[in-house]
C-alpha cells in the first residue's frame, strides 16, 4: 500500500490521504501466487513471512515489505503508479487482516492442523484474486462496518 501526498496548484503540499491502486494490484498479485507456492506446497513459513510482511505493512506502511517490493520490481513490471484521492485506512486493516489470517494458517499448519491452515491460507488467496478481479475488497468492507459499529456504540 503506498500512500502519498500530491501538489496542489499553489505547489503546497496536500495532507488528503492518496492511495496508489497499481500498488494494491502488485499487492495482491503478490498474496496469490506466494500464498498459492506456500500452499501447493505446504510451506508454513513462507505463510508466517508473508502475513509478518502484511502486519508490518498495515501498521507501519512507510516500512512495508510489499511497498518495498512494489517499489523495486514495478517499473521492471511497467506498473505504473494510479493514484487516487482515497483514505488508505480500509486498506491497511484488510491488509492486516489478511496477516493475521496467513499467521493462524502458518501456526495451524506447524502445529499439526494442516488441514485448517490450509483453510485459512485459502481464504486469503481467494479473498485477494476477488479484489484483484472485481476491485471488491471485503477486509475493507469488513472496516466500514467495525467503523460504523464504533460510532453507534459511542452514541448510545
Amino acid at each position: 500500500m503506498i500512500t502519498s501526498p500530491t501538489s496542489t496548484p499553489s505547489n503546497t503540499r496536500s495532507t488528503a490521504p492518496h492511495t496508489d491502486l497499481s500498488a494494491l494490484k502488485f499487492n495482491a498479485i503478490s498474496v496469490i501466487f506466494t500464498g498459492m507456492f506456500a500452499l501447493i506446497f505446504t510451506l508454513p513459513l513462507l505463510n508466517l513471512l508473508l502475513g509478518s510482511a502484511m502486519l508490518i505493512g498495515a501498521r507501519w506502511p512507510h516500512l512495508s515489505p510489499l511497498r518495498a517490493a512494489y517499489r523495486t520490481l514495478g517499473p521492471t513490471l511497467e506498473l505504473h503508479p494510479d493514484i487516487v484521492d482515497e483514505d488508505p485506512r480500509a486498506h491497511h486493516f484488510a491488509q492486516g487482516l489478511g496477516g493475521s489470517f496467513l499467521l493462524a494458517s502458518a501456526i495451524s499448519t506447524l502445529a499439526g492442523l494442516p488441514v485448517l491452515g490450509a483453510f485459512l491460507g485459502l481464504c486469503v488467496i481467494v479473498l485477494a484474486a476477488l479484489n484483484l478481479s472485481t476491485r471488491l475488497c471485503v477486509g475493507c468492507l469488513l472496516y466500514f462496518h467495525y467503523r460504523r459499529l464504533r460510532h453507534a456504540m459511542k452514541r448510545a
